[in-house]
């Protein structure tokens, strides 16, 4: 596996020319760029063009990483030749993203195969419900099949975010690529680092990612009331203090959401994945120490693979909540993930809007506000 790392910044171009020589159907670009859509035409259009044959998948972010330095309003790219591994990807815009569970169904269809390892997907970040497109995916592939990924960023803007999809960025867009064969090696890790706040309550009317009442009371009432002055700056102020929710069939594993929007006339909340009406949550807020050792903690989580000496290539995906929460020191949590890896890893990521890893039981889940890792490497 040959892995090249470059970036790119309207102001200074590219900090090295991309090699158009590693151009395969075996190749796979990953893109991540916080850059405006009229900035991004030029370096999307000579990757496209100096990389005919290879796999081009990538997404608005709210925060680049490119090894373990952070970047805003720049583009990062990976070029991965692969030697000995197989690669496809699947594609669902447009309408298609109006059911995120069919869209989730569809694409695994497509990808599922008796050697497939691996799924990475990457999908448009507010419009998309996140849970109902992992348990479409979930629905048709077996556990067996490491899933991973994350949702379009947009800063702290919630405007609009966008997936590169063949020739252009798409507003409305999940992507996946598969893994295939017996070469490649997945290892993943996610974590948090936030603690409980308040007491836990009732979710007592939601309709999927939509919270309308907690114990019997407006969801946002409730929510302004804890926030306090921040309550003026939301949703952006509600990444800082996300829920931790509890339900009664997965006991113990607590899941972390995150806000995308509200609706003063309903005085409800639109998180990111699913509110089930029934199952408890928790306001969370965290301190700075804490959300790096998190991230520590996903990338020693990870278990890799043994120091044989190939390559290894990690994506970082964290949320934008814990990059507002870190501020100045969120490169801290970056160098805190590279410290834990093989040396020599490359690694790109973004700032995200939700986050996609396996549980414990095999099972992949919606994630928000946590650091998860992905990383490859062939035998």
């Amino acid at each position: 596996m040959n892995i090249q790392l470059y970036r790119y910044e309207p102001d200074k171009g590219w900090d090295t020319p991309p090699d158009a020589s590693l151009d395969s159907e075996q190749t796979l670009l990953i893109v991540f760029s916080g850059l405006e859509d009229r900035n991004l035409s030029a370096p999307l259009g000579m990757l496209r063009q100096q990389f005919p044959l290879s796999c081009i998948t990538g997404c608005s972010t709210a925060g680049e990483i490119y090894d373990a330095e952070l970047y805003l309003e720049s583009l990062v790219v990976s070029v991965i030749r692969l030697s000995g591994t197989h690669i496809r990807m699947a594609i669902r815009t447009s309408d298609d993203t109006g059911n995120s569970l069919d869209a989730g169904k569809e694409i695994a269809r497509e990808l599922e195969a008796p050697d497939l390892k691996a799924v990475f997907v990457l999908s448009e970040g507010l419009h998309v419900n996140g849970s109902q497109l992992v348990a479409g995916l979930n629905s048709v592939l077996d556990n067996h099949v490491v899933i991973t990924g994350g949702l379009a960023g947009d800063g702290d803007r919630f405007s609009h975010t966008w997936l590169i999809t063949g020739d252009t960025f798409d507003r409305a867009c999940v992507s996946a690529i598969g893994f295939y064969g017996d070469r490649i090696e997945i290892a993943h890790g996610s974590r948090g680092g936030w603690s409980l706040l308040g007491f836990e309550k009732e979710v007592t009317r939601s309709e999927g990612n939509v919270l309308f009442e907690l114990d019997g009371q407006p969801a946002l009432q409730i929510y302004k009331k804890y926030l306090g002055e921040r309550a003026s700056g939301l949703p952006s102020t509600g990444l800082l203090f996300p829920l931790a929710l509890r339900s009664d069939d997965r006991e113990g594993e607590n899941r972390v959401r995150t806000i995308l929007s509200v609706d003063e006339d309903n005085q409800s909340i639109t998180f990111a994945g699913d509110i089930p009406q029934g199952s408890r949550v928790q306001l969370m807020h965290a301190s700075v120490d804490r959300l790096i050792d998190g991230a520590a903690q996903a990338a020693a989580n990870t278990g890799i693979i043994g120091d044989s000496g190939e390559p290894v290539f990690s994506i970082a995906i964290s949320c934008v909540g814990r990059r507002l929460v870190l501020g100045q020191r969120a490169e801290e949590e970056i160098e805190s993930v590279m410290e834990q890896l093989p040396p020599g890893t490359r690694q790109i990521g973004f700032y995200s809007y939700g986050e996609l890893s396996p549980l414990a039981t095999g099972e992949c889940d919606l994630h928000n506000q946590t650091m998860t890792l992905t990383l490859l490497k062939e035998a």
